[in-house]
C-alpha cells in the first residue's frame, strides 16, 4: 500500500506538528526538573551518578582525551595551538633527533648534526626506531637547516630550539606552526626527559613519552647493578682523528653519577683535551675509548699512534687489560637512544673484565 499526501495540507500539518512538539518538550522539561529536585530517599541524584562516572573513565576514554586535538601547548614565544594531530613533523634542532625518534609518526623531517652519509639511522642501535616511520626526510646537514628542503617537505609541525635555531625563527613560523623549546630554561643537552615530555604534549603522545622515560630508568638501574663491583677510577675519552678529549662529569654524568662509577680527579667538571703525557698523569684504572671512526676504521684515530708508545703501554688500564672501545658518536651523544647504547655497552664491557 502506498500512502499519498496532499501537498496543500502539508504547511498546516507541519505547523500542528511543530506546536505539538513544543508542548511535549515543555512537559518533558518540567517533569525532569521535578525529578531532579525531589529524588527519592536513599537514592543518589542523577548528577551524582554522572560525577562518579566522570571521575573514573575507561582506559579507552582516557587515551582518547589524552591524544585529542586541537590542543594548546606552551611554546617559548607563547601558547601554540595545534589544530590537528601532526602527521608530518620536522625537527630542525640538530641535537634532538633521539627525542623525536621515540614517537610514532607516519613521517618525520630531520636536520642532522653531520652529513646524511654519516647518519646513525642505519646503525644497529637506531635502525629499529628509524624503520617504524613510513618516511624520513633530511631537511638539513652539518647542523644547518636547508629552508628550501624544509619548505618542500610541507610539515604540519616544526620542532625547534630558541638558541640553536635563533637565526631562522621567523622563517620557520612562516612555513608551519613551530613549537619552540626554550633553551635558556631547558638544558636540552642534558635533560632529554624534559624534551621528550614536551614533544609528547605537542604530538598527543604523553603516555608514549612517559613509557620511554620509565623504560630508560629501568635500564639505568639494571646497568648500575651490573657495575656495582667495579673498583677504581674510570675515564671516558673521545677519540678523534687528531685529538682526544677527557669527558668531564658535566657531560658524562649519565655514566659517572647514574652508574655509580668513580671519575678521575681531572674529569670532575668540564674535562679537557688530552695529551699522552697528560693521560699518563691521570692514569685511570679503566679507560673507555669512544671512537668517532667506530663504523669506518679506515679513517684514522689518534689512539692508533698513541698505542705504539711506551708511555701508553705503561698505563694501568692498558697493563691490566681494562681498555674498552665503544662507538663514541653514539654513546657520547645527547639523546636517550645513544646514551642507552653507551650505558649498556659500558656495563657489558666493564663487567666482562
Amino acid at each position: 500500500m502506498r500512502i499519498k499526501t496532499n501537498k496543500r495540507l502539508m504547511p498546516m500539518l507541519a505547523v500542528c506538528l511543530l506546536f505539538m512538539a513544543i508542548i511535549a518538550s515543555a512537559c518533558s522539561n518540567k517533569t525532569e526538573t521535578n525529578t531532579e529536585n525531589s529524588a527519592a530517599p536513599n537514592t543518589p541524584a542523577a548528577t551524582a551518578v554522572v560525577t562518579d562516572n566522570a571521575a573514573s573513565p575507561s582506559p579507552e576514554a582516557s587515551a582518547l582525551v589524552g591524544g585529542s586535538f586541537p590542543r594548546t601547548v606552551d611554546s617559548a614565544n607563547g601558547p601554540l595551538t595545534i589544530e590537528k594531530k601532526p602527521q608530518k613533523v620536522a625537527l630542525v634542532h640538530w641535537g634532538l633527533m633521539d627525542d623525536l625518534l621515540t614517537f610514532d609518526l607516519p613521517s618525520i623531517g630531520l636536520a642532522l648534526p653531520f652529513t646524511a652519509k654519516q647518519s646513525s639511522l642505519d646503525t644497529e642501535q637506531y635502525k629499529p626506531y628509524a624503520d617504524k616511520f613510513s618516511e624520513v626526510v633530511f631537511v638539513g646537514e652539518n647542523t644547518e637547516v636547508n629552508l628550501e628542503a624544509l619548505l618542500a617537505y610541507e610539515p604540519d609541525l616544526i620542532l625547534a630550539g630558541t638558541v640553536t635555531n635563533e637565526k631562522i625563527l621567523k622563517e620557520l613560523s612562516q612555513i608551519a606552526p613551530t613549537l619552540l623549546i626554550d633553551e635558556e630554561k631547558t638544558n636540552v643537552w642534558g635533560d632529554w626527559q624534559a624534551v621528550v615530555t614536551k614533544f609528547g604534549e605537542a604530538l598527543g603522545q604523553e603516555e608514549n613519552a612517559q613509557k620511554f622515560i620509565d623504560e630508560y630508568a629501568a635500564k639505568v638501574v639494571a646497568a648500575k647493578l651490573q657495575l656495582s663491583g667495579i673498583e677504581g677510577t674510570v675515564a671516558f675519552v673521545q677519540v678523534r682523528e687528531k685529538n682526544m678529549y677527557l669527558q668531564g662529569t658535566n657531560y658524562a654524568d649519565q655514566f659517572y653519577e647514574a652508574l655509580g662509577l668513580t671519575p678521575p680527579e681531572a674529569a670532575k667538571g668540564e674535562g679537557a683535551e688530552l695529551t699522552l703525557e697528560g693521560l699518563s698523569v691521570i692514569n685511570p684504572d679503566h679507560l673507555v675509548l669512544g671512537y668517532f671512526n667506530y663504523t669506518d676504521t679506515t679513517l684514522p684515530a689518534l689512539s692508533d699512534e698513541w698505542g705504539k708508545s711506551e708511555v701508553w703501554k705503561k698505563l694501568k688500564a692498558v697493563e691490566q687489560g681494562h681498555v674498552y672501545g665503544i662507538n663514541g658518536a653514539l654513546a657520547f651523544g645527547f639523546g636517550p637512544i645513544g646514551r642507552a647504547y653507551g650505558m649498556e655497552i659500558i656495563a657489558k664491557e666493564l663487567k666482562s673484565k
